[in-house]
């Protein structure tokens, strides 16, 4: 699924990866007269905030932002922003491989299958949709056979759903799988960006909140 008012964009790198932040959930505590907690899980999905101000180290990087941030409109449109903790499929960070990620199992119809990435393996994992993928970093495993890239299927960069060609639809039982290197779809915070320069250039860290978006 697409982002609304979208720019197919990623936030300046070297800036993101000094960057702050995480994934944030929203959960609902009630106490009873007895002293019982009860909690319930009001997002299903978490949502990722970061803080760029501290990626920026010069007045050239600052004055980069502020073009970013107008072309962007403040928070109209929507960009790529690259989590240095977390942007690929595989643990660690490391290279992608077709067998990260479990994307379902084939029954000789379904052709589309969106890419998730699942965190935990135990008590309560959580599958977490990617929709920003990299363009020509998905790998896609039918049945443990790695399936060729515009031939086998078709990943679109801008929804994260995988779409098997004619004669390449994944068999009954077969289980589908994916690697990939992604980034997240973010917005700014703010409509309005304040600097103080003297301060900036005295070792004061600019505020540039960014937010997670969702389809």
């Amino acid at each position: 699924m697409s982002i609304a008012g979208f720019h197919e964009v990623r936030f300046p790198l070297d800036i993101a990866l000094g960057a702050r932040g995480g994934p944030e959930r929203k959960t609902e505590i009630v106490t009873t007269a007895t002293g019982r907690e009860e909690r319930n899980a009001r997002w299903a999905h978490s949502r990722r905030k970061y803080d760029a101000g501290y990626g920026v180290k010069t007045i050239a990087r600052l004055a980069e932002i502020v073009a970013f941030f107008e072309e962007r409109r403040g928070r109209l449109h929507g960009f790529r922003f690259r989590d240095r903790l977390d942007w690929t499929s595989a643990p660690g960070n490391a290279a992608p491989g077709p067998l990260d990620q479990a994307l379902g199992t084939g029954d000789g119809a379904r052709v589309e299958f969106a890419l998730r990435k699942t965190y935990g393996t135990v008590f309560a994992p959580y599958s977490r949709p990617i929709l920003k993928p990299v363009s020509g970093s998905v790998r896609v495993a039918v049945a443990g056979i790695e399936a060729v890239a515009g031939t086998a299927f078709h990943a679109d960069a801008a929804s994260g759903i995988v779409t098997f060609q004619p004669g390449h639809v994944p068999p009954p039982g077969a289980a589908v799988t994916a690697g990939f290197v992604f980034d997240v779809p973010v917005r700014f915070d703010t409509d309005f960006l304040e600097f103080d320069l003297s301060a900036f250039e005295a070792g004061a860290i600019p505020s540039i909140p960014l937010v997670e978006l969702r389809a």
